[in-house]
């Protein structure tokens, strides 16, 4: 269960003042799919960094029970200078599971071949994608952090990622940002709608996306 109480952060952006969160007041059950739907630039994004502990909100709290993942395919917190596996093994020893299942999970389902043991600086932007995706999948979390990108590479292994994905969720809740209706559909049972500072949660997904394609003025991406 994640509850925003008061949540307030604002941008100033070439002289003009941006709201992501206005007295923001919102509580996601755990358990629960929730996708984070509003235009571009809204403060999706942000907020999921609020959320997440990488970004600082203004004023107001956010109270989290039970485990939280960091952003879904997020790289930036790999070390260049170590390998795919001793990276998998430091996060291991952080988050306290267990070494050498992580990263034969990991090593197995990023399909890095020999890249695995050399140095992430080595690594094209797709592949540390695929390393994080693993590793994320990999670590149990109570709720997973979604934002935009659920998998990268060919259909097989997008279809191999959405499966464990959606495996993930049979015990453990979300909150997913994306552009693709198709996609809020697949994975999620309620929706948040953010528009102008303000969020909206409805409890029936198919409400929260004509909610939000109100506010959009038309129909969004429909594609899975």
């Amino acid at each position: 269960m994640i509850r925003l109480e008061g949540l307030n952060k604002t941008f100033i952006m070439r002289g003009r003042r941006k709201v992501i969160a206005n007295d923001m007041n919102i509580v996601f059950p755990k358990g629960v799919s929730v996708a984070l739907l509003g235009r571009n630039g809204a403060g999706k994004s942000s907020l999921l960094a609020m959320i997440s502990g990488f970004l600082a909100p203004d004023s107001g709290k956010i109270h989290i029970e039970g485990s939280l993942s960091w952003p879904v395919g997020f790289a930036g917190s790999f070390h260049k200078d170590l390998t795919g596996a001793q990276n998998i093994r430091f996060i291991a020893r952080v988050y306290g599971v267990d070494t050498d299942g992580l990263i034969d999970f990991v090593r197995d389902f990023a399909e890095l071949g020999p890249h695995f043991d050399l140095p992430v600086r080595t690594y094209s932007s797709g592949m540390k994608s695929r390393l994080s995706f693993g590793v994320s999948m990999g670590v149990r979390f109570d709720t997973y952090l979604v934002d935009e990108v659920t998998a990268v590479g060919d259909a097989d292994f997008k279809k191999k990622s959405r499966a464990v994905f959606m495996e993930r969720m049979n015990a453990s809740g979300s909150i997913f940002v994306t552009h693709s209706m198709g996609g809020v559909r697949n994975f999620c049972e309620a929706a948040a709608v953010l528009e102008k500072g303000k969020l909206t949660y409805y409890d029936d997904v198919e409400e929260g996306i004509a909610a939000h394609q109100e506010n959009m003025g038309g129909d969004e991406d429909d594609d899975d």
